[in-house]
């Protein structure tokens, strides 16, 4: 993880440069949540790296530290709105509401995925960013830890299907608990046609 993609935007000039990236892309249940980080290159935490290879335990330690440090965004959109309009527009609407949602207006947007978001002609996608940029790894760690707090919030509602466990992924046990009670208000409809 290294501030080359970041550095290389400071040579030509930007300043505020922002990673984005999202979570829950891929659950049965619950949103879909993107973060943006413009980090503060003085104070970076270390550690940082792509939310997935890193332990619970590390992710929340890093999140405090990231929001502490550096200027942070985020946006949620909830299953129903992934039912209207599919998960690829779902994903694009938090990262564009993350990204205006910034107090200070990043000058350039660093993009985890495959797409840019069309907010700005200042944008670029890096596939793999979340293990490649620190922004977009800070931002990995923002997104998956907001929606993972929400998600043990929605188990207190729904604890019949133990989201606090797999948090709306398709586990087995989260499918042969559809089966038994039915989806609930946080389940995606339309990813629910294939396993129902």
């Amino acid at each position: 993880m290294t501030l080359e993609f970041e550095n290389e935007l400071f040579s030509k000039g930007f300043k505020s440069v922002c990673g984005i990236d999202e979570a829950g892309r891929g659950p049965l249940a619950g949103p879909v949540c993107a973060a943006a980080v413009i980090l503060n290159t003085n104070d970076i935490p270390e550690g940082i790296n792509d939310s997935k290879k890193l332990t619970e335990k590390k992710r929340e330690a890093l999140y405090d530290k990231i929001m502490e440090s550096a200027i942070v965004s985020y946006s949620l959109v909830d299953a129903k709105i992934i039912d209207e309009i599919n998960i690829r527009q779902a994903t694009i609407l938090a990262m564009q509401n993350a990204a205006k949602g910034m107090a200070v207006k990043p000058d350039f947007l660093l993009i985890d995925g495959n797409f840019t978001i069309g907010l700005s002609k200042n944008e670029k996608f890096v596939i793999g960013g979340d293990a490649k940029s620190l922004s977009i790894g800070a931002a990995s760690i923002i997104a998956k830890v907001t929606r993972d707090r929400l998600m043990l919030e929605i188990d207190k509602e729904y604890p019949m299907y133990n989201f606090k466990k797999h948090k709306g992924y398709g586990t087995k046990e989260h499918i042969e608990a559809i089966k038994k009670y039915g989806p609930c208000p946080y389940h995606r409809q339309s990813f629910l046609t294939k396993i129902l």
